[in-house]
């Protein structure tokens, strides 16, 4: 009997593991030459991929919710449509740690065949990854056996055996939390008074009252949250706003967008602009593109502007404009129609939401004035840009000054003060300010 092995592809620079979340085939069914056979996830983006080969599907070797690594065998064909023969048992759930530095989720494979979980004495299976850990560290069998697991039937997780290392001096695994009703309805889980400088953050448990409806998130909403958690925990957050006078982008965008639409089919917003402007504000000062790891600041070469898109989830995700300040306007334009588009309609490549260094995200959609946005790590940081209002102002002329009516706006530049300090971060915000103020009427697109 012929066999053909499916492996998971490569799907982009960077990407080295995805998640199975739906096998479109079962055992024993016929699948033709490019007929999508498996749907994974990367970090954010959702694939269906297509069968490298035809035959009949015999063997699944990753289950729904299992992490495979680029390279992986996921599956196997007969060519000559022999029984499927007894599924092979899958490997282990990979444990999915953030990577502060990358902006990626690294995963701890175990193998199929070589690294089996083992139980302990309390019944409970145990990964290889996290026993070496458990011994490394001198963490007992009794200890091991009180640490909450998170993963799939309550297993412990690396996560959750480093979790609980950070916190061991203050809080053994042996100590039940215990917890007391608020007046809110909430309860909060007690813990023992910290030991020296080191303090133990719990999250509240919430206790649902009659008729209150439990959501479970989605991955992605999970994948979001983590991220923003990291974020905060690691950049110290600072934000300088700048009101901006926008009176001359929003009477040429008035002049050229029925133009635009019928000479390109698309429509002509207001992003490519603002990204314009972002892209020579960076040129003029590079120390806002860098990133942090360790005590090393990592400056980048290319200028690649992420801009926050919604999904038709509700969830947000940010593609990326890759060497935005190679491109003039109508390339940016056409750039941010694309991703724009392909954003609603779910087809975003792994490689279009990679290798962002700085990040904008507009909440004027949502008719904010500004916000107070958190930063992309590993970006240091990102440019939230408020809805544009027609309000008065003061016009200052030679004969005198008057108020007028003026179309205005303001940014709201998040950026993390281990490595941009006020005056760097209020700088580069007040450059973008003034080159969409100086913005040319007579600009061609």
């Amino acid at each position: 009997m012929a066999e053909i092995e499916i492996r998971l592809p490569k799907m982009g620079e960077s990407v080295t593991e995805a998640t199975i979340t739906n096998w479109l085939k079962n055992i024993g069914d016929s699948v033709a030459l490019d007929e999508p056979l498996v749907e994974v996830a990367t970090d954010k983006v959702d694939n269906e991929l297509p069968s490298e080969a035809a035959g009949t599907l015999i063997q699944i070797l990753f289950e729904k919710d299992q992490v495979a690594q680029v390279g992986d065998v996921i599956a196997i064909l007969s060519t000559d449509g022999g029984a499927a023969p007894a599924p092979v048992a899958p490997s282990t759930p990979e444990v999915r740690t953030p990577d502060d530095a990358a902006n990626t989720v690294i995963t701890q494979h175990t193998p199929t065949a070589t690294a089996p979980l083992t139980k302990g004495t309390d019944g409970r299976f145990y990964s290889p990854l996290v026993r070496t850990i458990a011994q490394k560290e001198n963490i007992s069998s009794a200890e091991l056996s009180a640490i909450q697991g998170t993963g799939q039937d309550g297993r412990v997780t690396k996560k959750d055996i480093l979790s609980y290392l950070e916190t061991r001096g203050t809080e053994p695994a042996t100590a039940a939390a215990t917890t007391a009703p608020t007046a809110t309805g909430t309860q909060v889980a007690a813990t023992k008074a910290p030991q020296g400088n080191s303090i133990q953050i719990k999250e509240p448990v919430v206790i649902p009252n009659s008729g209150d409806e439990i959501i479970e998130m989605d991955r992605m909403r999970k994948l979001i949250a983590e991220h923003m958690v990291m974020s905060v925990h690691v950049s110290p957050h600072v934000t300088s706003y700048v009101e901006a006078d926008v009176t001359t982008i929003v009477k040429w965008r008035e002049r050229m967008k029925n133009e635009f639409k019928k000479r390109e089919g698309e429509n002509l917003t207001y992003t490519p602009i603002f990204i314009e402007a972002v892209a020579r504000a960076i040129k003029d000062f590079p120390m806002i593109n860098v990133s942090v790891s360790g005590t090393n600041i990592i400056k980048r070469k290319d200028i690649n502007i992420g801009m926050a898109a919604a999904l038709p989830s509700g969830n947000l995700i940010v593609p990326v404009i890759k060497n935005a300040d190679r491109m003039n306007l109508n390339g940016l334009a056409k750039a941010v129609n694309e991703l724009a588009i392909n954003a609603r309609n779910n087809k975003l490549k792994p490689e279009d939401i990679q290798g962002g260094t700085y990040t904008v995200t507009n909440v004027g959609t949502f008719g904010n004035v500004m916000g107070t946005p958190i930063i992309n790590q590993p970006q240091v940081a990102i440019l939230a840009l408020g809805a544009i209002r027609k309000v008065p102002a003061v016009i200052e002329t030679p004969e005198g000054d008057f108020i007028g009516i003026r179309h205005k706006m303001f940014l709201s530049h998040s950026y993390d003060h281990r490595v941009v300090d006020g005056a760097l971060g209020g700088q580069f915000v007040r450059r973008v300010a003034d080159y969409l103020e100086g913005f040319d009427p007579e600009t061609a697109i």
